[in-house]
């Protein structure tokens, strides 16, 4: 199972002004614990401008300046763009070489990826940030993935990380998006203001009446809230992921909620995953360029499952561009599938035939000896 682990900021710092390291290792030994079973997990992590506030206070507090103060409290809000973009810079430093740390206990690598919502809209860039995150998980790598709020400007930010973590979740094409908080999960009302409050532990939908009942940051210390949680899960569950909301002081609680206990919101995708991607590839628009397959290549994508490569094309006609979906024929022009081309047709008018290992010579440059992936293609009949 392929997971996305999404940390708020109120989860890492506990609700104080500091990271809790005590939090961070246990959550860096339950995710170590999933790797072992065979699970391949990704996380999310907020809290770079509250590590980037508790480093700078420290710093001021040795050099006794007089804006210590504002510095180290993490509930201040009234920094400017600049201000944040500075504490972001600042604490991603120190927020990665913690989890870093901890993760060395365990002997695991971890790989830092920074992404803002234009890394995620825009074709190329989508498709290069995808590459490289299904090439860390295929390294046995752990990619930690925050966005990039030392750049990041309104016109370019995804805005909170519960929203960058359903993304991410469908740049990896993940199976479950774990979202721990400082609440239980969704409740029935405001616990705060109505005791009787209970947690929604199964939602089928999420209607205007589940909007209704999720409020804001409750912490003050991070950007999102129970509303963000449940735009993240309407966009993660209409892509057939699993999404769980749940709090994070829970014993155990990624390995409970993995197996399919623990308690917290469990949201129900829309469709199966086989579906989903059905729909999303014969509905979509496609190019007009078409890939002719030969013998051993039907064979491998019809019977065989596998994914197509290089040198069982025989040629590609059209224009298209990477990413493009495209139409498979065999050698009497009778169509096998849609799939996804990871190059252009200019690109593969040069590699049809040859073995994967000798595109790097004939382009210069490589994005892997897999024309379109087996993953990304839609066999007929």
């Amino acid at each position: 199972m392929r997971i996305v682990v999404k940390l708020g900021t109120s989860t890492l710092t506990g609700g104080t002004k500091r990271l809790q390291k005590a939090v961070m290792v246990e959550l860096a030994r339950q995710i170590q614990e999933l790797r072992r079973a065979g699970h391949q997990v990704i996380l999310v992590t907020s809290g770079a401008i509250a590590a980037g506030r508790e480093k700078m206070a420290g710093m001021e507090s040795q050099t006794r300046t007089s804006s210590s103060a504002n510095a180290a409290d993490p509930r201040k809000k009234d920094e400017n763009l600049i201000d944040k973009q500075v504490l972001a810079a600042l604490g991603q430093v120190y927020l990665m070489s913690v989890w870093q740390s901890l993760f060395e206990i365990h002997n695991t690598l971890v790989a830092q990826m920074l992404l803002t919502r234009a890394d995620l809209e825009h074709r190329e860039r989508f498709l290069n940030a995808r590459d490289t995150l299904l090439g860390l998980l295929a390294s046995n790598v752990v990619p930690i993935i925050n966005e990039n709020d030392a750049v990041a400007t309104a016109e370019i930010k995804v805005g909170d990380n519960d929203n960058l973590s359903a993304r991410v979740a469908l740049l990896a094409n993940a199976d479950l998006l774990i979202m721990l908080t400082d609440q239980p999960g969704l409740m029935t009302a405001d616990p705060a203001r109505d005791p009787s409050a209970t947690l929604l532990r199964e939602l089928d939908t999420i209607d205007a009446s589940m909007h209704a009942i999720a409020g804001g940051s409750v912490s003050g210390l991070g950007t999102g809230g129970m509303a963000t949680k449940l735009q993240a899960a309407q966009i993660a569950r209409q892509s057939a992921i699993e999404v769980v909301i749940a709090g994070a002081k829970q014993v155990d609680v990624l390995l409970k909620l993995v197996a399919g206990g623990g308690d917290g919101t469990r949201v129900r995708p829309l469709a199966s995953r086989l579906e989903s991607r059905k729909r999303w590839l014969l509905s979509g628009p496609q190019s007009q360029g078409r890939i002719e397959l030969d013998l051993g290549a039907v064979e491998a994508v019809r019977v065989n499952k596998k994914s197509l490569l290089a040198r069982g094309i025989v040629r590609s006609d059209g224009e298209f561009e990477r990413g493009d979906a495209v139409r498979m024929v065999d050698l009497n022009g009778q169509s096998i599938g849609i799939g996804l081309v990871r190059y252009n047709s200019s690109e593969l008018s040069l590699i049809v035939g040859h073995h994967s290992k000798d595109i790097q010579a004939r382009l210069g440059y490589s994005v892997g000896g897999v024309v379109i992936h087996r993953d990304e293609l839609i066999v007929f009949g």
